[in-house]
């Protein structure tokens, strides 16, 4: 291990440092300083928890004292995936920089506007963000970029997986092409390698271990389940946590609203767990968050938004209530525990349909983690799921008040006859059906409710409408005619004849035609005036 002293850091920053309890630098920390206050552009390969966001935030530091500030322009920018990062980041830079006159702006989404133009239009040194909210700041006209010095992307394969590609490079062009370039990423795909050739000007590499790595001091373990029901994989939750010294512990699902499922589960037996995933509250999210570092809250149910880069120091316990749909995700999620030296305990229950998800795990970490055996009654979870399937189909209105086996596993139900058409529609499709060749071969039974339709005979053709063909030609009516004509007579609304009769002699008449359709046979004494011929 490295002493920070050894670093080049100055004085000052290297009294903060000392102030956090750090003597000695981490192996990405050691290599990724110097050359940061060399002012060389870095690209560091790095799992996650081995102190990335000390190895830019300690050199960003020392190059702004350095140097002089900009009429309201930031300086530095660090870009995140999540607003949980960067709002880390932002606490590890005010910690970090005390002493020095140094202000920074923190850009997340969920929270006001008004606040962070305040602090734009005020100038700040370094801007902590999301790229989201970033870019909606620098459309409303409240930020200029064209002042960057130093610029670092932190967890940028996690800006892969979020789609945050295309604002990243739109970033970069909003940015001086001469400014130094911090890029930080667990692994390296081919999308980041193409960005970083495309950005990055000579940078050093610097790779403190393998990409996708578990760290020594975690103890990993798998159980096995045989059942795939919800109800008995929180059953093997619950006792997992009942059975380890679990001093705090996240759990880890794959959906969002597993998340909150989970959480009140937990809630419902009696265990301190709170849930935190995208779709909450930034407001509540951190105040969550808070309490799980403090300790005030045992367990946080989490989505993969907080599988990487939270600092969060000392978790006893990490447990995979899913198999991560991505391998890499296992690497992040467990290395919530186990961090600067500590050891950790991580569980992943595995159901019959994990085989695939688990064996992409396995081969990535290069190991097979303990297996852990649950002497639990899974029968009971059983019988309680087929008794929710049972109220549920009964709640569908289905006759003998549940759905047949066929329907809840999903199958088609192909004994299930169509619903019958409206009398219309059979009517229309009545001569198709006859003159298909399978209608010749075997003709349709009538059906037993109704009697069967009497044969029809030849569809009447209309004559020419003789009266209309017969209408002469309106004249155009000459000025002295029209002053000449009586005025009309104006009768109230209400008193119109045609207000006083009934509906019924007003509308036309309607009949069914020998084919089934509706035609119209008349319009009885009340003519409409089109209708009438012209008098003479």
């Amino acid at each position: 291990m490295t002493e920070f002293s050894k670093l080049g850091l100055s004085p000052a920053t290297l009294e903060a440092v000392a102030a956090t309890g750090y003597t000695e630098a981490t192996p990405i920390q050691a290599q990724a300083i110097p050359v940061a206050l060399a002012g060389r552009d870095v690209l560091g390969i790095a799992q996650t928890g081995t102190g990335k966001t000390a190895a830019f935030t300690l050199p960003m530091i020392d190059r702004l004292v350095a140097g002089r500030s900009k009429a309201r322009m930031p300086r530095s920018l660090v870009i995140c995936p999540t607003r949980e990062l960067a709002d880390q980041v932002a606490a590890s830079f005010d910690r970090y920089s005390k002493g020095q006159k140094l202000s920074w702006a923190l850009l997340i989404g969920g929270v006001s506007f008004g606040d962070q133009e305040t602090k734009l239009d005020r100038g700040v040194d370094v801007l902590i963000a999301t790229p989201g909210r970033l870019l909606d700041h620098f459309e409303r006209g409240k930020l200029l970029l064209t002042g960057v010095q130093m610029m670092v992307v932190d967890e940028a394969d996690r800006m892969l997986d979020m789609g945050f590609i295309p604002d990243i490079e739109r970033i970069f062009k909003m940015t001086p092409p001469k400014k130094q370039t911090l890029f930080f990423s667990a692994t390296m795909p081919p999308e980041i390698t193409r960005l970083t050739k495309q950005f990055l000007k000579d940078p050093v590499r610097i790779e403190a271990t393998r990409p996708a790595t578990t760290a020594a001091t975690i103890t990993q373990h798998l159980v096995r389940i045989p059942s795939s029901e919800p109800k008995a994989k929180r059953m093997a939750l619950r006792a997992l946590i009942n059975k380890e010294e679990v001093r705090n512990g996240i759990v880890f699902c794959n959906r969002k609203s597993e998340v909150d499922v989970v959480a009140k589960s937990l809630k419902v037996h009696g265990l301190d767990a709170a849930p935190i995933h995208g779709d909450l509250d930034q407001s509540l999210r951190m105040k969550t968050l808070a309490d799980f570092r403090s300790g005030a809250l045992r367990l946080l149910v989490a989505s993969d938004v907080a599988a990487r880069g939270l600092d969060i120091p000392d978790v006893s316990h990490v447990f995979n209530y899913d198999v991560p749909h991505h391998a890499d995700d296992y690497v992040h999620r467990i290395g919530r525990t186990g961090r600067a030296g500590k050891t950790g305990e991580t569980y992943m229950i595995i159901t019959p349909a994990d085989s695939r998800s688990l064996d992409k795990v396995i081969k990535l970490i290069g190991e097979d983690p303990k297996e852990e055996v649950l002497e639990l009654d899974w029968s009971i979870a059983e019988g309680d799921s087929a008794r929710q399937r049972e109220r549920s189909g009964g709640r569908s209105g289905g006759r003998g008040g549940a759905k047949s086996s066929s329907t809840r596993s999903g199958g088609r139900e192909r004994d299930r006859k169509p619903p019958p058409l409206p009398v219309e529609q059979q009517a229309a499709t009545e001569p198709f059906r006859e003159s298909s060749p399978a209608a010749e071969a075997a003709p349709a039974p009538a059906r037993e409710d109704r009697p069967a339709r009497p044969e029809r005979g030849p569809r009447r053709e209309r004559g020419p409408r003789t009266e209309r063909e017969a209408r002469p030609e309106p004249q155009a009516e000459t000025r002295p005619e029209r002053e000449a004509r009586p005025a009309r007579e104006e009768r109230p609304r209400n008193d119109r004849p045609q207000q006083d009769r009934p509906r019924e002699d007003r509308a036309p008449r309607r009949d069914r035609d020998e084919d089934g359709g509706q035609r119209v046979v008349g319009f009885g004494s009340d003519l409409p005036a089109f209708l009438k011929p012209p008098t003479k």
